[in-house]
């Protein structure tokens, strides 16, 4: 690239936000998707619910305090992932979807861009996984040497003209290169030594071409993130990132200057930029944002900083907790002995992972509601500390004050300690935390479930129908009496358990027809937890959740879920597995306290666990699945960090489920995520059956369980459930023969990748029944 005259940066605005929730307060952007796949719907309409919402939002941030002339406000509105949509715009999509290009635009239309994200037919969907340490999922660019980058897709740049229209100068949030490539996978048929991280030089003048036409279409700033900068997991030297790093900014800040780019923040939320700090500093971008919830800087003056903007994201996007604005100031002037030229107030992350506004859960408990900050009060939050930093404190005297006397009342309302609680934690031994040996627990259980060998089973839910969504949204608001709520589930319980039957499970399962989420469920019936009415973030795609409030002490007022297994026991002879939700998975899926480390409050959990899986037993249920599937989504960023977390994780799993015998089986349940750095860690769990996801991935984790010798039950999973396809029964008993060469067979479980509830039943019933004839197939060559 030839170097063109540099411009003066345009000034950064004092106060911003690094994203703002997308799926709509009323989940609008779900319905409308998910309208379109069911062909209720257009293509047109998708995109005018879109539109709609983009200019909600613009607007909503206006009235929040955001300038609407000065950059402050981000454009990051994604139809799906914002992983896929960098793909698109560099035209990286995977060689098996170019039949979905348009021929005409060169581009995927929406039906296209949704059969990469869901499949169709034989159209397998790009993976997924876990993004960082959150509860988001992003879809994994397929990356080769022959891979063609080209300017492929301007929506980010229609996107910014269309709020340019209506008075509002927003800045472009795009996935930056290096983190696009750092996340990326190797396409089949790469070589053996081949990383998408090489391919940066090739991918760097369609990120420019991309930066020139925002510039020509008036954009001021852009904002690149750059998290793969945080986290020693990705699949690189540290050494090779950052020199990765250095070349991708050089390319597109130094080489590229304005104005024929717009000025670049580089974001880096989720963690500490550590030797990546001084590297980005030294680089020609212009403004660097830096997670200060998560992460720190150096006490002293990092040389670069002279020439940009620090934007210190002391608001902490990733929770929804009342910020202690006192203390926020306080960072903020500390910061001002690093040398930077500029320094504006930013939240950690973007607000994708916080519910929209506290104001709309009437519901909860006023005193609760006063600790607690959504996407709107952070963007509140973040314009106080603004004018705090740039007028002095006596600006927002008023607002401090009320943070510091909503902090107050936090730390001593009841609820928030229970000392019979914290005692019985205390007066815990080390055998609490152990079963016996595996090899006197698997025959004992052997003996008692008489299962034959690659035992089938599901993870737990069932298709929740339309009937019975409206079946317990009746009773929530009183219309249907418990009786009648409870005679209808244990009639849906019937159905499910006689389906399985008839297909040929051989451990059978409620369904989970009462359940509204495996959390939200739990939490609903736990003390120390508050459910909110609207409070939806995204998961993936069209998924969303709604996060419990962790708040206080844990504990279990009364049996949660016996009934509904004993009574699911009673109408069959197989055995019955009792389903639970682990201790680090109802903290990793809710909003979770912060005055206490992690490990205090899993245990409080666990103990809580602990006796429900106790009634289990002695209601007769052999089999119970914890599951956790969420124990690597909060494995910290940092290799450092890593032992201390699994220590506590792995205890408090052990906690939950060490009180039971010998004959009773443990299972668990694992999904979304790169087992390899977390295989010691689920060998530590000690369950007797392991299940986890395998098939979007064609079974890659195979290799990585045989290598580590994992000596107990596992059940990599032969069905992808999030994706609307069917597998056929051929597909199923290829990765079931790819697993009996690296597993033992008397090991072996065969299920599905995760829960069935978010599908149909006419996917669910012939997939299962793939699923049976796949794994008798199989067992007859092992027999034979």
């Amino acid at each position: 690239m030839t170097a063109l005259p540099a411009l003066s940066v345009p000034d950064f605005p004092s106060g911003t936000i690094l994203g703002y929730p997308r799926i709509g307060p009323r989940r609008e952007l779900k319905k409308a998707i998910e309208s379109f796949w069911a062909g209720r719907s257009t293509a047109d309409d998708v995109e005018a619910t879109a539109v709609a919402l983009r200019t909600r939002t613009r607007t909503r941030l206006v009235e929040l305090g955001l300038d609407p002339s000065d950059a402050s406000i981000p454009s990051d509105f994604s139809f799906y992932d914002q992983m896929l949509d960098a793909g698109c715009v560099v035209g990286a999509i995977p060689a098996r979807f170019a039949h979905l290009v348009e021929e005409a635009t060169g581009r995927l239309d929406l039906a296209g861009y949704s059969t990469v994200a869901r499949g169709a037919g034989d159209d397998l969907p790009a993976e997924m996984t876990k993004w960082f340490d959150t509860n988001y999922h992003y879809l994994v660019p397929e990356i080769g040497p022959d891979t063609e980058f080209r300017f492929a897709n301007d929506r980010p740049v229609r996107e910014f003209a269309e709020g340019l229209a209506e008075g509002v100068l927003t800045r472009p949030v795009i996935v930056g290169p290096v983190t696009f490539l750092l996340l990326a996978k190797a396409a089949d048929g790469s070589p053996a030594d081949f990383a998408p991280i090489d391919r940066l030089a090739d991918l760097l003048p369609v990120y420019a071409e991309l930066l020139t036409a925002l510039a020509d279409a008036g954009a001021t700033w852009v904002q690149l993130d750059e998290p793969a900068l945080v986290s020693d997991s990705i699949d690189a030297s540290p050494e090779r990132a950052i020199a990765a790093l250095v070349e991708a900014y050089t390319a597109l800040a130094a080489d590229l200057a304005r104005p024929a780019r717009p000025a670049i923040l580089v974001a880096a939320p989720y963690g500490d930029l550590g030797a990546a700090l001084p590297a980005l500093a030294g680089t020609a971008i212009d403004a660097i944002a830096v997670d200060l919830v998560r992460g720190h800087l150096p006490a002293g003056p990092v040389a670069g900083l002279e020439t940009k903007t620090l934007v210190a994201g002391v608001v902490d996007g990733h929770n929804i907790w009342r910020a202690d604005l006192g203390a926020g100031l306080d960072t903020l002037e500390s910061l001002k002995g690093l040398g930077a030229a500029a320094l504006a107030v930013g939240t950690s992350t973007s607000l994708l992972h916080v519910p929209h506004d506290v104001e709309d859960e009437p519901a909860l408990d006023p005193t609760l509601r006063g600790w607690l900050a959504f996407a709107d009060q952070k963007v509140g939050e973040v314009v106080t500390l603004a004018q705090g930093l740039t007028k002095g404190r006596d600006a927002v005297a008023d607002r401090l004050e009320a943070s510091r006397a909503a902090l107050a009342n936090r730390a001593s309302a009841p609820g928030v300690v229970r000392p019979e609680v914290r005692e019985r934690l205390a007066a815990l031994t080390p055998d609490a935390f152990a079963r016996g040996e595996y090899a006197v627990r698997k025959a004992a259980q052997a003996a008692r479930l008489q299962l034959p060998l690659l035992p089938t089973t599901t993870i737990g839910s069932f298709p929740q129908t339309p009937e019975i969504r409206k079946s317990r949204a009746a009773h929530a608001k009183g219309a249907l009496s418990t009786e009648a709520y409870e005679a209808e589930m244990r009639a849906e319980i019937q159905r499910v358990v006689a389906l399985q039957e008839e297909i040929g499970l051989d451990v059978l399962v409620h369904g989970e027809p009462e359940r509204n989420d495996m959390v939200q469920y739990f939490a609903e019936n736990l003390d120390g937890f508050a459910a909110t009415q609207n409070g939806w973030v995204q998961s993936y795609g069209s998924r969303c959740v709604r996060p419990p409030i962790l708040w206080g002490d844990v504990a279990r007022p009364a049996a949660i879920t016996v009934a509904w297994s004993a009574y699911t026991a009673s109408l069959t002879t197989k055995p019955v597995k009792g389903m639970l939700t682990g201790p680090v998975t109802i903290l990793a899926w809710s909003f979770v306290r912060n005055d206490q480390p992690l490990g205090d409050t899993a245990n409080q959990v666990a103990l809580a666990l602990r006796d429900e899986i106790g009634d289990l037993e002695a209601a007769g249920i052999g089999v119970v699945q914890v599951d956790e599937p969420a124990l690597r989504e909060l494995l910290p960023l940092r290799a450092a960090d890593h032992a201390a977390y699994l220590d506590w994780s792995v205890s408090s799993f052990r906690l939950a489920t060490s009180g039971v015998r010998d004959e009773t089986q443990i299972h668990t349940h694992l999904c979304y995520s790169e087992f390899g750095e977390v295989i010691g860690a689920i060998d530590g769990l000690d369950a007797d059956v392991t299940s986890i996801e395998a098939a979007r991935s064609k079974m890659e984790i195979l290799g990585q369980i045989a290598a580590a010798g994992y000596p107990r039950g596992i059940g990599p999973g032969v069905y992808d459930i999030h994706s609307p396809r069917v597998p056929s029964e051929a597909e199923v008993t290829e990765l079931l023969g790819k697993a009996v060469r690296s597993i033992a067979a008397d090991e072996l479980w065969v299920n599905p990748d995760c829960g069935l509830k978010t599908r149909r039943y006419e996917e669910v019933t012939p997939s299962l029944e793939h699923i049976v004839a796949a794994a008798k197939t199989v067992r007859a060559t092992l027999t034979a």
